[in-house]
């Protein structure tokens, strides 16, 4: 119980606190492009150090491989429909206000619940690998959601509103936790595994096509190396302390 606490908190805790450092004070260029790197390698140091050798355990590579592309075109095709995860940091026309703040939102709702399932499928393997996803989820959400704040209470004007719009995305990711835990819990460990493998083709692809890109390295390549050195230690011991 207290393991699944720990997961809900970690699921609110990324989104809350990188909405509410957006609305006080936005951070630097710097700062912000260094927690983005630093997110994108605890998410693909997650991906290949965990999720890939478990998913190899319990089922077979060609359905990993299988699994792991899927996951990949599915989130292609997700990040086609969708507006950006990080509409700041791409240039739009601007639309009406209605239609910016609707499409924004359904944008990053939609977006967050294959994070939720990659944490609730890793859940129901073990608590160790769900908490540690979660961890590498939530270090993302944080400069993700201060840089999605930031341009939504440009448009809407109003700063608790912009809060509570995208505090109530945040469903939609403990939507895909609760799928992923409570229907693949105790499913036959190729499916388990399979979704494992799925999970992350979808982190990895938010990492590679989302993060990297919006961390500026070829800008500031110092900062983004050592954030990306960073993240990979950091999930190394981690794995020590949770193990």
């Amino acid at each position: 119980m207290n393991n699944l606490l720990l997961i809900v908190f970690l699921i609110f805790a990324g989104q809350t606190l990188g909405s509410i450092v957006g609305l006080i004070k936005k951070p630097g260029r710097k700062i912000l492009y260094a927690s983005l790197a630093f997110a994108a390698s605890m998410m693909l140091s997650i991906s290949f150090f965990q999720l890939i050798p478990e998913s190899l355990k319990i089922s077979s590579p060609f359905l990993v491989i299988i699994s792991f592309i899927f996951g990949i075109i599915i989130m292609r095709i997700v990040d086609g429909i969708l507006p950006h995860i990080n509409p700041e940091l791409i240039k739009k026309e601007k639309p009406s206000v209605k239609r910016s703040v609707t499409m924004l939102v359904i944008g990053i709702a939609l977006h967050n619940i294959p994070e939720g399932l990659a944490i609730g499928v890793g859940f129901a393997l073990t608590y160790k690998l769900g908490i540690m996803i979660a961890i590498g989820i939530a270090a993302q959400d944080l400069p993700e959601n201060v840089a999605t704040i930031v341009p939504l209470y440009g448009i809407t004007k109003n700063r608790m509103r912009a809060f509570n719009i995208l505090m109530t995305t945040i469903l939609f990711e403990l939507f895909g936790f609760v799928f992923g835990y409570y229907v693949l819990k105790g499913t036959a460990p190729n499916l388990l595994g399979g979704a494992l493998a799925l999970a992350a083709g979808f982190m990895t692809y938010i990492s590679i096509e989302e993060l990297i890109p919006a961390a500026q390295i070829k800008e500031y390549p110092k900062i983004g190396i050592i954030s990306l050195i960073l993240g990979i230690l950091c999930i190394l011991l981690l794995n020590l302390l949770v193990g």
